[in-house]
């Protein structure tokens, strides 16, 4: 929150010039830097309409939030206005989005979608954007879950006419989501009256901004129907270990305020994933305040899209490692920290406003957040420059606090058809513990080719597609990235240029283009086959076959691997990061890659020296019957 008074002291504030002034200094000093114009005019024209349909409404005494942020995300509503409910004198809460529109319509065939002339790109309609912003709250803060009737969301186009904007009520408005114009701002007067009483709001404002930041119960219960109704796990094993070492973790704390730190250690396919949504649903049925985060963004949004494709609600639920920096101690219960090898020194980056620049280690922050935080992790997936989540890095930390650290390391394998032989075959190969590559000898369990091309690479996978497998390619990042689609490109750019063959690097960012599905859904969509992924977009899935290219930053010289740091394109890698680093992170790359593929697993390497190597230890694809789905 930017900034809160009442309303008719922001109108004196707006009658002697200085609102959208004090506005911006409080901004600069929160965010660490100057809001954009378009911020600024907001507040200079926007905020008010508002207070003038306040003061007409004879509102004075109404608290008005301004810039108020949505918990544990970077989303701020325009206003929220509290006070007391003129009927049954309990708080109410108006959470108010402010648009200068003056004209908008729908998308086509696509109504929560619009379009106005000031934006290239369609917008979501200001009838659902408010109406998210008031269910968000309802999930998240504790206060409104005590009388979730309290609060109400509208959207104001004060600049706009019925007219200009007629389209936009193809939404179905309702208590969270309701639209006026300025050609209605009389109803938008009315509509104020029946929320607010012409009463002080301050109180009101106390309650709310006061209100425990954590799930709901409401949100817990569906999310516990969403993720195990749908989705039946069978633990076993070590995945039962775990799962059971977490339950008890929580009983603890909640009979004896215990706090205990558990680290859940595994390879690719080892089920951490599995543990983690088992718990999420457990925990979620038993009304026990718990989130899950990752600081991999398509790992993150892939989970919000399955979990949550119902229920919307349940995305909120998924949640990044840098969302807890300003996480009240202990709030949640269980914090459950998936692909934890992401953790980073710290949470802060360039938009990180200077007052939480203070250099506190992002596994400290997750530790506190939680009286039971959890941490599943394969150090051999640390592949940024950055990533530093180990079991011991974690394990001093919990030292660091005194607290008790249980780890638990689940040592089966449900990726690559259930063969430890072929991820032990993978370490080997790159020597990531101090083996040495040797010969792939057939388990009857997983596939293992060598391809002479990318196309005859590519040529493979399609005929297993065509046997209904799903199947996606892969690279080193070894080819420079065309991170802009321009309005006038017909199809994709083929980045990765391998002598005649090209194809291009999967989509950047997260909107589908052409027909190839944003980056955080290139594994999981079909339509991701015929791009090439990179290792932040294949990290954390699978899929049935993988084609893997071993780009000239990896070759085979002699008797041992050679890494090649000006061969990778990969722009996190600078001047500044050590070539120890290079080569391990490099190695962990392709350990990555080469364990994506749940049946089968087929290589290809730029370098001839190197496919030279590849044929004394794999069977070459070349005339090798597969056995296809019966």
């Amino acid at each position: 929150m930017l900034f809160r008074e009442s309303a008719v002291s922001v109108a004196a504030r707006i009658l002697e010039g200085s609102l959208a002034l004090h506005l911006t200094e409080n901004f600069r000093h929160r965010h660490g830097r100057r809001p954009a114009a378009a911020e600024i005019r907001s507040w200079e024209r926007s905020l008010p309409a508002l207070v003038n349909a306040l003061m007409e409404a004879g509102l004075d005494d109404v608290e008005i939030l301004v810039e108020y942020s949505l918990p544990l995300t970077s989303k701020r509503a325009d206003a929220v206005l509290a006070g007391v409910h003129p009927t049954t004198g309990e708080p109410s809460y108006v959470v108010v989005e402010l648009k200068q529109w003056s004209a908008a319509y729908p998308e086509e065939d696509e109504p929560l979608l619009c379009r106005i002339d000031a934006y290239t790109q369609p917008v979501l309609n200001p009838i659902e954007q408010v109406r998210g912003y008031c269910e968000y709250l309802l999930s998240f803060n504790g206060a409104l879950e005590r009388m979730p009737r309290s609060l109400t969301g509208v959207a104001f186009l004060h600049n706009a006419t019925e007219f200009g904007v007629a389209g936009l009520r193809e939404v179905t408005e309702d208590q969270h989501g309701r639209l006026y114009t300025g050609e209605q701002r009389g109803a938008f007067v009315n509509f104020l009256r029946s929320r607010l009483a012409a009463k002080p709001g301050a109180e009101a404002a106390d309650v709310l901004l006061d209100g425990k930041i954590r799930p709901s119960k409401q949100l817990m219960a569906v999310a516990a129907d969403e993720i195990q109704a749908r989705e039946q796990f069978v633990l076993i094993a070590e995945q039962r270990v775990a799962y059971e070492q977490v339950m008890s973790a929580v009983r603890k704390a909640r009979r004896s305020n215990h706090k205990q730190v558990v680290v859940v250690t595994g390879g690719p396919g080892s089920g951490k994933s599995v543990v983690a949504m088992s718990l999420l649903g457990e925990l979620y049925r038993r009304g026990v305040p718990a989130l899950h985060a990752t600081g991999s963004a398509s790992f993150t949004k892939t989970m919000r899209k399955v979990a949550g494709a119902r229920k919307p609600a349940v995305q909120q639920l998924f949640k990044y490692f840098n969302s807890f920096m300003e996480a009240e101690p202990n709030d949640l219960d269980v914090l459950i920290c998936d692909e934890a090898h992401r953790l980073r020194k710290t949470s802060a980056n360039r938009y990180t406003k200077a007052s939480l620049r203070t250099g506190r280690p992002q596994v400290a922050e997750l530790i506190d957040a939680a009286r039971v935080p959890v941490f599943l992790l394969d150090q051999h997936q640390v592949v940024r420059p950055g990533e530093m989540g180990t079991k011991e890095e974690i394990q001093r930390a919990a030292a660091a606090e005194g607290l008790e650290c249980t780890v638990v390391e689940l040592d089966g394998q449900f990726r690559c058809g259930g063969s430890e032989a072929y991820e032990k075959w993978v370490v080997d190969l790159l020597g990531l513990d101090g083996g040495t590559p040797h010969q792939w000898e057939p388990d009857g369990r997983f596939t293992l080719l060598t391809a002479e091309s990318p196309q005859e690479l590519e040529d493979f996978l399609l005929a297993r597609r065509a046997e209904d497998y799903d199947a996606r390619m892969s690279a080193g990042y070894c080819w420079k990235w065309t991170t802009k689609i321009t309005p006038d490109m017909t199809t994709l750019p083929t980045d990765v240029v391998i002598g005649q063959w090209a194809r291009p690097w999967n989509v950047y960012g997260d909107r589908s283009v052409l027909g190839a599905p944003p980056a955080p859904l290139w594994a999981t969509d079909p339509a991701g086959f015929g791009q090439v992924g990179c290792v932040y977009t294949a990290q954390g899935f699978e899929y049935d076959w993988s084609g893997v290219i071993i780009g000239p930053d990896l070759v085979w010289r002699t008797d041992r691997w050679v890494t090649d740091r000006t061969a990778s394109k990969d722009p996190v890698f600078t001047k500044s990061t050590p070539d120890s680093d290079i080569d391990r992170l490099i190695r962990n790359t392709y350990k990555v890659l080469l364990t994506r593929g749940m049946v089968g697993t087929i290589i290809y390497s730029t370098d001839p020296e190197t496919r030279e190597k590849l044929r004394t230890l794999i069977q070459p694809a070349a005339g090798v019957e597969v056995p296809t789905l019966v």
